[in-house]
């Protein structure tokens, strides 16, 4: 898989920052995953497993090209619980739901990504070397979750396994009726550190649907990237 973009985005329609980013990530039959998934995506596994990812960061600068970032709706701390999938041999990710603090953002990503966005409280810092998340949904459901990272050495030839985790370079959404869509995404390759999980508390990932997550994590820490969103359409 590649670690740049094989395909950048020729036309932005948004563009964001993304930092303090954990990846905590836990292995699943790929039949449990894939029966979760809209008709028209395969889920994506490596050596034979599923990942299913509980991922905080913080959001940044969120506006459109050539424009300063929008205003205190630009900046906010995000969680979101996902799996890989591809369609026609075109990987992407897929969200089973984002938490932020923000409620227009969020109802703005539901209308146009058609993305399942939750509102409620949230934070997302990082101190030293200790990364803490929390998240309290208030909307459309009620669930939460408490997250300690402690970030460790840049990881400086990441492994297949963390390159399949990370390097993904568009997302699929619930289109209309039974249609899917597709937005490209380009940044410049991750920066990765080793990390370890020290707490977890959550109730999003099975609020999803998901089976509870078992076994160890792997854990990864990111300071950020740059990116560049292209403009959703329907999946060929």
């Amino acid at each position: 898989m590649k670690t740049s973009c094989p395909n950048p985005v020729k036309r932005a329609v948004m563009t964001q920052r993304w930092t303090d980013l954990a990846y905590l990530h836990w292995k699943y039959e790929p039949s449990v995953i894939q029966a979760m998934l809209p008709a028209g995506l395969e889920v994506d596994t490596f050596e034979g497993s599923a990942y299913v990812g509980l991922i905080p960061f913080s959001m940044r600068d969120v506006g459109v090209p050539k424009l300063p970032p929008v205003p205190y709706f630009g900046d906010f701390p995000e969680v979101n619980v996902r799996t890989y999938v591809k369609r026609n041999g075109i990987p992407g990710v897929w969200f089973f739901s984002l938490d932020v603090n923000r409620l227009a953002p969020a109802l703005v990503a539901r209308t146009t990504y058609l993305l399942p966005y939750c509102w409620g409280k949230a934070s997302n810092e990082l101190v030293g070397s200790t990364l803490s998340t929390s998240v309290r949904r208030r909307w459309p459901d009620v669930a939460s979750t408490k997250i300690e990272v402690q970030v460790g050495a840049k990881i400086e030839q990441p492994d297949e396994l963390s390159n399949f985790l990370t390097a993904r370079w568009g997302l699929y959404s619930k289109g209309i009726g039974s249609s899917l869509m597709y937005a490209p995404v380009d940044h410049e390759p991750w920066t990765l550190h080793s990390a370890s999980l020290t707490h977890l508390e959550d109730s999003l990932i099975v609020r999803a649907g998901i089976p509870a997550p078992t076994g160890e994590p792997h854990v990864m820490f990111s300071p950020g990237v740059s990116v560049r969103i292209g403009m959703p359409h329907r999946s060929k």
